[in-house]
């Protein structure tokens, strides 16, 4: 029999809460439902509020199907808030919206990645935040990264943009930049330029082309996901990798700090410490009066 809890009102069935889904660690979904119940929700929920959700799906854990959900799943409850994201394929299209802790659980209980676009459903393909999602080609590691992130911060400041860091959770950084709300189409054009200008500052380091005979070695500046149609992993999501490691929000010295991939890697048991240190560091985001107009 399906265990009912309820969370904040609401009536929210739980399954399988004993399964393992991360077999490296053990950590359990019951383990993984805590954490975004007890530990993060208080900062994932401002991150996920009027963005409408992809899921990348794994139910049985990083080692099996691996499926992206974007309608709402069959037997989503009622009260879980939906907003229209119509698309070529179905002009009629729904996805689900994040906005409160019993939502929160809900979804977790799918077992899901989370990824949001850089809009809110009031104002589709308005963006209020850029997005550079740099990922590296081996041999190159998070450690490239951090000298590209650099680099684009100084860049973006030169512009009187702001950037925030955060982990990709996998092998990568994003960096983040609040926005006056602005057409994502306008971000886009800006972000690849500046991805051009990055690659021309450090040619042995920052590519701005996806070609993987290109990538050996360097960093891939992905600026595509300012496109309206693409989402990105949203900060303090689980993913899911071999280990449960999160899409996690990091400060500037870690960036300028980090000599060894390992030093940017965290995971679901880091996050009650590091929010006890800083609290979030990605708050600005949600202040729109922290956005500032492209140049």
């Amino acid at each position: 029999m399906t265990p009912i809890t309820e969370v904040a009102g609401r009536r929210v069935a739980l399954s399988n809460l004993d399964k393992v889904l991360y077999p490296a660690t053990g950590t359990t979904k019951g383990e993984v439902l805590h954490y975004y119940a007890a530990t993060v929700a208080a900062v994932i929920l401002p991150q996920l509020r009027d963005r409408p959700v992809s899921f990348l799906r794994y139910p049985d854990g990083p080692d099996g199907q691996l499926f992206v959900t974007k309608n709402p799943p069959p037997g989503t409850p009622a009260w879980v808030a939906t907003a229209a994201v119509p698309h070529s394929e179905d002009p009629a299209a729904r996805q689900v919206v994040v906005q409160d802790l019993a939502s929160l659980v809900w979804a977790a209980n799918l077992v899901v990645e989370f990824h949001t676009p850089q809009w809110r459903t009031e104002v589709p393909e308005t963006a209020d935040r850029l997005v550079f999602d740099l990922d590296p080609g081996s041999p190159a590691t998070v450690v490239e990264c951090c000298e590209v992130a650099l680099w684009l911060r100084e860049r973006l400041a030169a512009d009187g943009l702001v950037a925030y860091g955060k982990t990709s959770g996998s092998k990568g950084l994003h960096l983040l930049v609040p926005l006056a709300p602005t057409p994502s189409d306008a971000v886009s054009g800006y972000a690849k330029r500046l991805a051009m200008e990055a690659e021309a500052a450090l040619p042995e380091l920052a590519l701005h082309r996806m070609k993987r005979a290109l990538r050996p070695g360097k960093v891939f500046l992905d600026f595509s996901q300012n496109s309206a149609s693409k989402t990105t992993a949203t900060p303090y999501t689980l993913r899911a990798r071999p280990e449960p490691t999160v899409s996690a929000p990091v400060t500037w010295d870690e960036i300028a700090d980090c000599r060894e991939a390992g030093d940017l890697v965290f995971r679901a048991g880091d996050m009650d410490g590091r929010l006890d240190r800083y609290g979030d560091l990605l708050a600005p985001l949600n202040d729109p009066g922290q956005g500032r107009p492209l140049p």
